[in-house]
């Protein structure tokens, strides 16, 4: 089952929302693109139990 989970850009600091998928594991990392401003975001979700963390970053740095 999908999770929602309300983020914050780390360029244009406006939230929106993403899905997090439990079932693809504890420690999952991925790139989105925020909604409002298309920027590259480093999205790192770790579930520990019934308890979502997420942490974001400006992305796409090469």
């Amino acid at each position: 089952m999908l999770d929602e989970r309300l983020i914050q850009c780390p360029y244009c600091w406006e939230s929106f929302s993403i899905l997090v998928d439990p079932s693809e594991g504890d420690d999952q990392s991925f790139v989105y693109d925020c909604e409002v401003c298309c920027r590259p975001i480093d999205v790192q979700v770790r579930i520990v139990g019934e308890d979502v963390k997420i942490r974001t970053k400006q992305g796409g740095q090469v």
